[in-house]
């Protein structure tokens, strides 16, 4: 299988991850921060331990902001519904995931509060002008991703931090796609909210992620339970993380993730960038000779987080993705991506896209392949 759907889920992991979750496993997987013995404290170190090179990864100075969730979309449900309050305005792009507009959507369905989306061009690409002609009084959260799920846009989230950090309002980045290719910094990018996943860019397993919350924001739990502190009181615990974590963490998740934190760093961030460039660069420029394909991606580096969107005119991208599966052993996703909105926007949405997602470990070979795979279903088609 050549797996072109790391949007999704990356495959495969460095190996480093599949050994330390087996030691963690078999080794000193108890319950962290439930108990006094050798096993618990074992694995609450290592749990801090993870904690504080996940955060270093963000440039979040104080590692006890960062609390671990399941996934980038339970951060982003306790970003929104924590900080908003009846009658607050947000403003949000055309560009994003479910995880971020259903939950907004559903507050403003109920009556809870107002909300503004920003159209984009043919590309998604965004007005930076727009955000601040939406802004009134009541404006209370800005909701941008890093990068689209569709076709990798890179989204200016620097900028936008600056605008909402100028003005008190809070910025809540999703991270879901971009963290563990494009460089965050929270403190540089004015980010007061992060959400991310541990199983896609960051080489971590399925069931991790995080949400790192800044210094001084309150935000109220939608969730209360266990959290090993202060158990004698019957409220959940203020202090960061346990406010946010209640329940036995995802302890072998959670040592995966941090050991493909340590990949990155060591193969180094820029390097990984370049490297799924110059795969989709190639991807692209081949198709560009392809009969009958439309593309929805840019293959400018600082515009792409490692994704290419086609579609063959006139044949519905999932036809073309299993054709790709069952006949040439290729993973792509086609669909609407959780996105429909961004589908709206690249007018693709009766018909999805063919979405190919690169990794770090994808070869020139394997494009190549995969150029020669769309060449002979073009034939089939035109």
């Amino acid at each position: 299988m050549i797996y072109l759907d790391n949007a999704a889920t990356s495959f495969p992991k460095p190996l480093r991850v599949y050994d330390e979750m087996d030691r963690c496993m078999r080794t000193y997987c108890a319950n962290p921060g439930r108990g006094g013995h050798a096993m618990s404290i074992a694995s609450g170190k290592a749990v801090s331990e993870a904690r504080e090179k996940i955060a270093a990864f963000f440039n979040i100075d104080n590692s006890l902001r960062l609390a671990f969730t399941k996934n980038a979309t339970e951060a982003i449900n306790i970003a929104i519904k924590g900080v908003i309050k009846p009658g607050d305005h947000v403003i949000t792009t055309c560009m994003e995931h479910n995880a971020v507009i259903r939950p907004l959507k559903t507050l403003e369905k109920d009556g809870i509060i107002s909300l503004s989306i920003v159209e984009g061009d043919n590309f998604g690409r965004i007005d930076i002008e727009r955000i601040i002609d939406y802004i009134n009084p009541r404006t209370r959260l800005i909701v941008s991703t890093l990068s689209s799920n569709v076709n990798g846009i890179i989204f200016p989230v620097k900028e936008m931090g600056r605008i909402a950090r100028t003005r008190g309002i809070l910025f809540l980045v999703d991270a879901s796609q971009g963290a563990g290719a494009e460089e965050i910094d929270v403190d540089e990018m004015n980010i007061d909210l992060l959400a991310f996943p541990g199983h896609k860019g960051l080489l971590g397993p399925q069931g991790t992620g995080g949400i790192y919350i800044r210094e001084g924001i309150n935000i109220t739990p939608i969730m209360q339970g266990g959290t090993g502190s202060i158990s004698d009181y019957l409220y959940q615990p203020e202090m960061m993380p346990d406010l946010i974590e209640s329940g036995t963490l995802n302890t072998p998740g959670i040592i995966g993730l941090a050991y493909g934190v340590d990949f990155i760093n060591k193969t180094g961030l820029n390097n990984i960038k370049v490297f799924k460039h110059s795969l989709i660069k190639r991807l692209m420029e081949g198709m560009e000779e392809i009969k009958g394909i439309v593309q929805y991606s840019l293959k400018d580096i600082d515009n792409n987080s490692g994704i290419a969107a086609m579609n063959f005119k006139g044949v519905d991208s999932s036809e073309v993705s299993y054709i790709l599966d069952k006949e040439f052993g290729i993973a792509t996703r086609a669909g609407l991506h959780c996105a429909p909105l961004a589908h709206k926007t690249l007018g693709t949405t009766g018909q999805g896209v063919v979405r190919f997602s690169v990794g770090c470990f994808n070869t020139v070979d394997e494009i190549d392949y995969t150029l020669k795979a769309l060449r002979k279903i073009s034939s089939r088609f035109n």
